[in-house]
């Protein structure tokens, strides 16, 4: 009964949220909690104020947008790319889940989004995603990074060195789990290494956001990785295993 309750209230926000989505985002909106609340996914699915910020910054950026895991947030920035005709591109590891997004994603006709599922690739000093770099066209004016996970080698630090040359000048990274001591670590060295502005965006589940000043050209060479198996995309969900 409570799945079915769920789905109900899920439903029901998702049709709220498309029809005017900045609305949603208001104090006075219940629209976010019943979107948390009917994913139920609520141990690990962004928090309010995160998936507020994510799709703020969706509604205002001009270009395509990258997300490092999928879930609720790939669902709302999906929605708002579709409206403003960009892309949104979600890297996964875990196929189950990549499944469940993707099958969310066809239920409500959001085709603006690539959900690309894959084997996590092993670098020299971390593991991260394998992205299809050569078919995601112009850079990246947002990054959602929610993944990979913290026990996976190097957590969420691969983002740049892999992928800071597909990175707009001004792009924004909204990099979540701000109270972990993993993140802050990562923010830290990417602030060293990268050159990062960091900003802590303070509350009850606190996230960094990042921008950074040097030029694509200026970015290190992308790692070396180490041989693993492929890493495929598609329109909505590719299965690669």
């Amino acid at each position: 009964m409570r799945k079915l309750h769920r789905d109900y209230v899920f439903e029901r926000a998702i049709d709220r949220f498309r029809e005017d989505p900045r609305r949603s985002l208001l104090d006075s909106s219940q629209v976010l909690d019943d979107l948390i609340y009917g994913w139920g996914n609520e141990g690990w699915s962004a928090k309010k104020e995160y998936l507020r910020q994510c799709v703020e910054c969706a509604l205002v950026v001009d270009g395509p947008s990258l997300e490092c895991g999928s879930g609720l947030t790939t669902i709302l920035v999906g929605i708002v790319a579709q409206t403003r005709g960009h892309r949104h591109w979600a890297l996964e590891h875990a196929t189950a889940w990549s499944e469940c997004v993707g099958a969310c994603l066809d239920r409500h006709g959001i085709d603006s989004v690539s959900v690309c599922t894959g084997d996590l690739e092993k670098y020299p000093d971390f593991s991260w995603y394998s992205p299809p770099r050569q078919e995601m066209g112009e850079p990246f004016a947002l990054v959602v990074c929610d993944g990979p996970p913290g026990s996976i080698a190097g957590g969420r630090y691969g983002l740049l060195p892999v992928m800071k040359d597909r990175l707009r000048q001004d792009c924004v990274i909204l990099l979540d789990d701000a109270a972990r001591n993993e993140e802050q670590t990562i923010a830290r060295r990417w602030e060293a290494e990268f050159g990062c502005d960091v900003e802590l965006v303070d509350g009850a589940a606190p996230f960094f956001k990042i921008t950074f000043g040097t030029s694509p050209s200026d970015a290190p060479r992308v790692p070396r990785r180490m041989p693993s198996t492929s890493f495929a995309q598609g329109r909505n969900v590719a299965r690669s295993n």
